[in-house]
């Protein structure tokens, strides 16, 4: 696996989108995601001088974090999690990026508290029309940020969305230009900086770039081609 190459190259790509719309380098993160790859994997992207990582799975995330607790990474869960695997998050995690009901937060806060941590959190917006994509309706953002106030062990950042699917590019930037105007319309609205927008993957980073992502979300496009272990 020529891991340093494919960072190169991504992060090279990164640099270029950013330039093409006029946007500093400097503003657009870029979180590894290191789902289904081994801690030897994540180990070796550490060497190269990576801390964050993102994982889809809860259970994937603590063994992980556990294997490389002596690397002191930072993990990020980014996939759709159960309210019984908020035990683990809270625990392992740093940073939730799926924040998407009121129940899952209920239940971080409940271990969180346990545990005498906080999280950085980001709501995902639901703003595709695929009914696999998970994440909160737009129009119900402004009364769960509202909610959201009662927990303190969960600190708002921002937003996340997966674009549509699609091999429009306007499809897909306008599922990214929706949560880059709700999110400058809820600073507005209540004072919050929220200044993260977690927007596009390997296939459309590009033009959530040009959208106002200031992190990217890159697995395939670093550690190559993923293979599922078949469903039981």
């Amino acid at each position: 696996m020529m891991l340093a190459e494919n960072f190169k190259i991504v992060t090279a790509q990164l640099v270029a989108a950013c330039e093409k719309v006029g946007r500093e380098p400097s503003s657009v993160s870029l979180l590894p995601v290191s789902k289904t790859f081994s801690a030897e994997v994540v180990a070796q992207a550490a060497q190269l001088g990576y801390r964050r990582f993102g994982e889809n799975k809860a259970q994937e995330l603590k063994q992980k974090a556990q294997e490389l607790a002596d690397l002191h990474l930072s993990w990020v869960i980014i996939g759709h999690l159960q309210t019984n695997k908020a035990k683990e998050v809270a625990k392992y995690a740093d940073e939730i990026q799926s924040l998407d009901r009121i129940e899952l937060a209920v239940a971080l806060d409940k271990r969180l508290q346990q545990e005498g941590r906080a999280l950085d959190a980001l709501i995902q917006v639901k703003t595709s029309t695929e009914e696999s994509k998970t994440g909160m309706l737009p129009e119900e953002v402004p009364t769960f940020l509202d909610a959201l106030k009662g927990f303190d062990t969960l600190r708002i950042k921002g937003f996340m969305t997966i674009a549509e699917n699609s091999t429009n590019s306007q499809v897909v930037r306008e599922c990214f230009r929706q949560v880059r105007e709700l999110s400058e319309k809820m600073r507005q609205q209540t004072g919050l900086p929220l200044p993260v927008l977690s927007m596009g993957m390997s296939g459309d980073f590009e033009l959530a770039i040009a959208e106002g992502a200031t992190e990217v979300r890159i697995g395939s496009a670093i550690f190559g081609a993923r293979h599922y272990p078949p469903s039981a």
